[in-house]
């Protein structure tokens, strides 16, 4: 399959599944997170199928490179046991940022087809991140 048919199908079914599953509406998202209040646990569900999927994708792809070497270039994984300041910071803005606005990135891109204006104003926030990160980051 071409990689780029096979990208663009991977992200329909992902946009998809985020509309479905009402993971781009932020009151059910805030509702998920109020577990000390009006507690909502069905996005727990959208979590452990994501999780089962993730799984079972991450193990069926080790075994064919096992099996098969598709090119000269070996796959770097990530250290797991690398806990660094970066990772902290980085972990706490994203896990503040979705606590505030209800929405992560995944779900309020596939929100910009619902029209959601908090949607877009998460997305433009996002993207002057980017740059920003890339100003401060950049190597010389």
């Amino acid at each position: 399959m071409n990689l780029n048919l096979s990208a663009f199908a991977s992200g329909l079914t992902l946009g998809l599944g985020l509309i479905v599953s009402q993971m781009i509406n932020p009151v059910k998202v805030l509702s998920f997170l109020d577990v000390a209040g009006n507690w909502d646990p069905s996005l727990a569900l959208v979590m452990a199928g994501a999780l089962l999927t993730l799984g079972f994708l991450q193990w069926l792809i080790r075994k064919s490179l096992n099996q098969h070497s598709h090119s000269a270039n070996t796959i770097k994984q990530a250290n797991p046991k690398q806990i660094d300041a970066k990772l902290i910071i980085g972990s706490s803005l994203f896990g503040i940022g979705w606590g505030l606005s209800g929405l992560c990135p995944g779900p309020a891109l596939s929100g910009l087809t619902s029209g959601l204006l908090g949607s877009y104003v998460f997305v433009a926030t996002l993207f002057i991140g980017f740059l920003l990160f890339n100003k401060l980051h950049r190597k010389p």
